[in-house]
This record gives C-alpha cells, sequence and structure tokens, in this order.
C-alpha cells in the first residue's frame, strides 16, 4: 500500500535526520535517512541544494528534479515512519532522470530503507 510524502520544513528537522547520521552519498545525490517515534505512518521528505551545485536557477532545477524522483519512487518503496533528506549535488542537474532514479534506489537499498512493493 502506497504512503503519503509529506515536507520537512524546519531546520531543526533537517538537523536531526542530519545527526542520525545515516547517509548515502551517490553521484547525482545524497541521501540521508532518519527513523522516527512519532507518526510512524508518514514518509516526510527535504529538500536541499547549496550554492556549490550553481546559482539560484540551477539549485530550483536540482531540487525539482529530485522532487520528480522521489514522486515515483518513494510513495511504493519508502518505509513508514522515516524521514528523508536529499541534497542536491552539482551532477544533480546535467544527469540524466534514469540514473537519477537508480541513484535514489540505490541510496534507499544502501541505507536498509526500502519497502518491497508487496509488503
Amino acid at each position: 500500500m502506497p504512503v503519503g510524502v509529506e515536507p520537512l520544513k524546519r531546520r531543526a528537522e533537517f538537523l536531526r535526520v542530519a545527526a542520525s547520521r545515516r547517509k548515502c552519498v551517490m553521484p547525482g545525490l545524497l541521501l540521508q535517512a532518519s527513523e522516527r517515534e512519532a507518526d510512524p505512518l508518514s514518509v516526510r521528505v527535504g529538500y536541499t541544494a547549496s550554492r556549490k551545485v550553481g546559482n539560484a536557477v540551477a539549485r530550483n532545477r536540482a531540487k525539482r528534479r529530485l522532487r520528480a524522483v522521489v514522486s515515483e519512487v518513494m510513495p511504493l518503496h519508502a518505509i513508514a515512519g522515516y524521514d528523508y533528506v536529499l541534497i542536491a549535488r552539482r551532477a544533480t542537474v546535467a544527469r540524466s532522470f534514469l540514473a537519477l532514479h537508480r541513484d535514489l534506489v540505490t541510496a534507499m537499498k544502501n541505507l536498509k530503507a526500502w519497502r518491497k512493493t508487496g509488503d
């Protein structure tokens, strides 16, 4: 059963996910994951892109691309009760959508945050 994906909004939420120190670096993105006790039925996702990615146009494009990949993968395969933060890298803007998709799937599997569709 697909789960709803909600946004992370507060800086403290991003910092809590980063403090868990569970991350996976891929060529197109960096994924951080943290389990939470409150509200174990939803998945929350945050996006960030630093100035290293490029100017404002490039950063916004990178975040849009990450949102598009998440909308395809996470509703079906994210484990409920987790918070995720996707950090754009310089390659996020130029990388093909299929490669970004593979990067996210691989990162989720490496972090043991992958749920098979039938579960």
